[in-house]
């Protein structure tokens, strides 16, 4: 369980990132994180990993007090979550499993890490990985061949190898076109449902968090204004998500625009 207890965030340039946040998210939910550019959505899921670290209040997950990591510790909980990114951040010139198999350094030798060499039990766990996500056959393909979609694939498949009972993924279909959005989107729910693990995703298209997530978070301003099942979403909601401005809920649609 994630529990926020009246957390905050204010940046050293005075920024509000959160504003006394209390929420708790159960293990296995499915959860989408809505609202304007700068209200609080990316700050919340970094802080969960502790990208960013909150200034007041506590965050609990599964009983730890993330604040009160350090050092090997805040290493070893961090294996705990994985990350997704919209830049998918692979090693563009190396192989598929190359990219899965970096998920594993953190617990091997420097020697290994050195000279490249990782034992067999890993490497067919990387495999599993890419086998789950649907592109084992791309395994010693170079991810700089792949499109889009493909390398958020590779990129979820390095988070799988590692186990984690909860994924954090911000903006994760931002850069994909309107058709592997949705294919991406369908990872993240197979991964949920088939595998319980927790999801949330820090999302600008409103029209697929409420078609895929099961429960949606509206930040405004580093508050929470709406926390509650994708089901209730209406226009009134999302006026006050968006204060009014429902020209910036995005849409995939508006994804064909980058075409």
């Amino acid at each position: 369980m994630i529990i926020f207890d009246h957390v905050s965030k204010v940046y050293p340039n005075g920024v509000k990132g959160l504003s006394d946040v209390s929420l708790s998210i159960e293990q296995g939910e499915f959860v989408g994180i809505i609202g304007l550019s700068g209200a609080g959505k990316s700050t919340l899921i970094r802080s969960i990993n502790r990208m960013h670290d909150i200034t007041d209040g506590t965050l609990t997950v599964d009983g730890t007090d993330v604040g009160s990591l350090k050092g090997k510790e805040l290493r070893k909980f961090r294996r705990k979550i994985g990350m997704i990114f919209q830049s998918f951040n692979l090693v563009t010139r190396t192989t598929v499993i190359k990219n899965v198999l970096t998920s594993f350094v953190p617990d091997m030798p420097f020697w290994r890490v050195l000279l490249g060499v990782f034992p067999k039990e890993m490497k067919v766990k990387a495999l599993e990985a890419l086998d789950n996500m649907g592109i084992l056959e791309k395994a010693y393909t170079r991810c700089d061949q792949l499109s889009g979609g493909q390398q958020q694939r590779v990129a979820l498949a390095r988070t799988l190898a590692q186990n984690p009972a909860i994924i954090l993924a911000d903006e994760p279909v931002a850069a994909l076109d309107p058709v592997t959005a949705r294919q991406v989107m369908d990872d993240f729910r197979k991964i949920n449902r088939e595998m319980n693990i927790s999801v949330l995703i820090n999302i600008h298209h409103v029209d697929l968090a409420l078609e895929y997530v099961d429960r949606i978070i509206g930040i405004k301003a580093g508050r929470i204004v709406y926390d509650g099942p994708a089901s209730k979403i209406n226009d009134a909601i999302l006026s006050e998500i968006y204060g009014g401005d429902l020209d910036a809920v995005g849409s995939s649609e508006d994804l064909l625009k980058k075409e």
